[in-house]
């Protein structure tokens, strides 16, 4: 069965998905794909991945599969897919062995276009009998760093997918995409996955309308509230690092007046199918979840990521942020940042059960990396600098050193010249034998008579007392140091301070010290001052309550998120072009021609009437 072969592909995504035009290196995918090409797609959260093989799908003959991680994941597919009039299923533990044999007997029968498989699925005699039967025209692999042990997210059943492509009769073409991946990850996905001289296409990691901020708060709790308080009627996630962390931030959420939901490993499956659900339904505004929550998750309205403790990697911290604003709109990401944080994360590298290794040397190697991962993640919550410029250049990019849209570039930050400081701090980390962790070392440096300080003769150091500056001012000056290499602080359980590579530079070599530092008396101002303003649509709020209502209700009767119907930039541009006429909505951002037929009618009579009630008017309010 080919649904739109005679169509072009922006033919097909005008009928299918509303959409005039492709975004960023959709096209080329498209084109590749339909050109019989595999393809390695690098497209961060909300860039339109899934465009980028539902269209080939469409337009190929046969049927392609999709290999999906979870079972939320392909569920939001499917939903949304068959909204949009294109018949898809999905195969997964969610379905008993009855539901599983008529799936695959509806797609020998050619019922569907894509079929959404959990890796696991693949090598399963049934499974395998009806791929090897059916004309398979492509093998998807969403979040394809599963496959890389190099990855942050390593699964070994993503390793039974070359297998599965060898074993069928033909090979299909096969396209890959995930959201992070450094090149290490890149080659190895392309390699793992046999990708025959694939196009590979990195569209940028840029999300310009995601807002960055860390905050290192005495109260994060309290720090969390006060960044919620204007978001009463926003939909987040709160990251918490462990089970235990969730379930305190969400019983005291709770008991603040906050709809919140949990979602951790300890669950049973029940209830995290029933919070998740009540997540994407609307009936919970925040979840409260360790990294176990979220890949895949399709929730266009998640207006911001708080992360409450800090995670063990960039791209664990890009790709969970990255849930928030995909519909395009401004969304906040906070990470409530403390020293705490680095320590839980060594515990987790070295004692985690989350991942299986090949052999002892395996092990060692890839929990270095960890580290070293641990260590980019910790310089991010304490730099200076932009942080969208650290992140993308992780990600081999070269960014601008100055975004704009991050808590650093709206902080007002003073170049200040702390060669002196430097030298102190270098000579005072020398004297005291590099055997000291930095809380030992502020308190040398700032005279301190606390008992251990005296104990060990640390007040006999010509260094002792020698500088004048706060132990905030000090704290932050040494994070710089080691960001830019002067000091190093090592990966051990109690971590200890030590000279680093560039020492030298200053101690004898002359060199002096240039760093962006925070303006003391920046740090008594409320934590969102520093924000840029965003400039408001004008979107009538009354007539957007009122397809946002329409929206719920219609959702409410499919039993189907209310995203799914229409993600709220579709309502969004509803109010802005208030269409009267059937063409009217299909001008609409998000509709299409089964989108128009099924839900028309009701939306435009709800538009008339607003208008009428509001004085017949196109004006926008």
């Amino acid at each position: 069965m080919t649904m739109s072969a005679a169509m072009t592909p922006l033919e097909t995504l005008k009928q299918y998905f509303g959409y005039d035009n492709f975004r960023s290196g959709q096209q080329m995918l498209i084109d590749d794909i339909l050109a019989g090409k595999d393809v390695l797609g690098i497209m961060p959260t909300g860039a339109g991945k899934s465009i980028c093989f539902q269209i080939p799908s469409l337009m190929m003959d046969g049927c392609s599969i999709v290999v999906s991680p979870l079972i939320s994941l392909m569920k939001d597919q499917v939903n949304s897919l068959t909204q949009s009039g294109i018949p898809a299923a999905f195969i997964n533990s969610s379905l008993n062995e009855r539901q599983i044999y008529k799936a695959l007997q509806n797609a020998r029968d050619g019922a569907y276009k894509l079929i959404y498989a959990a890796p696991e699925r693949l090598l399963e005699p049934n499974f395998l009998s009806f791929a090897k039967s059916a004309g398979i025209s492509m093998l998807t692999i969403d979040e394809a760093h599963c496959i890389s042990q190099w990855g942050q997210d390593f699964r070994p059943s993503y390793a039974q997918i070359p297998e599965f492509a060898a074993s069928l009769p033909r090979r299909p073409v096969i396209s890959a995409f995930t959201a992070t991946a450094t090149r290490l990850v890149r080659d190895d996905i392309a390699d793992l996955l046999k990708l025959n001289d694939p196009t590979v296409l990195v569209t940028g990691f840029d999300r310009q309308n995601l807002y960055f901020e860390v905050q290192k708060p005495k109260d994060k709790y309290s720090a969390l509230i006060t960044f919620l308080k204007d978001k009463k009627e926003r939909s987040g996630i709160v990251y918490c690092g462990t089970r235990a962390a969730v379930e305190e931030v969400c019983e005291k959420l709770k008991s603040d007046g906050y709809n919140a939901s949990r979602y951790h490993a300890g669950l049973s499956d029940i209830e995290r199918r029933e919070n998740q659900d009540d997540f994407l339904y609307d009936r919970a505004q925040i979840m409260t979840a360790t990294n176990a929550f979220g890949m895949g998750i399709d929730k266009s309205n998640v207006s911001f990521v708080v992360h409450y403790n800090m995670p063990k990697d960039i791209e664990s911290y890009y790709q969970e942020a990255g849930r928030a604003g995909r519909d395009g709109e401004s969304a906040d990401c906070l990470l409530l940042y403390s020293g705490q944080d680095v320590h839980t994360n060594r515990w987790l590298i070295e004692n985690g059960r989350d991942k299986e290794y090949q052999d002892k040397e395996t092990e060692i190697l890839l929990k270095e990396r960890e580290h070293k991962r641990l260590r980019e993640m910790t310089f991010y919550c304490t730099t200076n600098n932009c942080l969208r410029e650290y992140v993308l250049k992780y990600f081999g990019e070269k960014p601008s050193n100055f975004c704009g849209n991050c808590g650093s570039c709206n902080t007002n930050f003073e170049t200040t010249d702390i060669t002196v400081d430097t030298q102190k701090i270098l000579s005072c980390v020398s004297r005291m034998n590099e055997r000291y962790g930095l809380n030992m070392v502020i308190d040398v440096l700032r005279g301190s008579k606390g008992g251990k300080i005296l104990r060990f003769g640390l007040d006999k150091l010509s260094t002792y007392g020698i500088s004048e500056k706060s132990e905030r001012q000090l704290r932050d000056i040494i994070n710089q140091l080691i960001l830019a290499g002067y000091l190093l602080k090592t990966d051990d359980e109690y971590p200890v301070i030590k000279l680093g590579e560039h020492a030298n530079r200053v101690l004898r070599g002359g060199e002096t010290v240039q760093m962006k530092l925070a303006k003391e008396k920046e740090v008594k101002e409320s934590p969102k001052s520093t924000k840029k303003q965003t400039v408001m649509k004008p979107v009538s709020r009354e007539l957007f309550a009122v397809l946002r209502e329409l929206r719920l209700t219609i959702a409410n009767e499919q039993g189907v998120p209310a995203f799914v119907i229409f993600p709220d930039s579709t309502l969004t541009d509803m109010c802005m072009k208030t269409p009267v006429t059937e063409e009217d909505f299909l001008n609409v951002s998000g509709v299409g021609i089964v989108k128009l037929e099924r839900y028309g009618k009701r939306f435009l009579s709800a538009i008339a009437e607003f208008l009428q009630n509001n004085g017949d008017t196109k004006t926008i309010k």
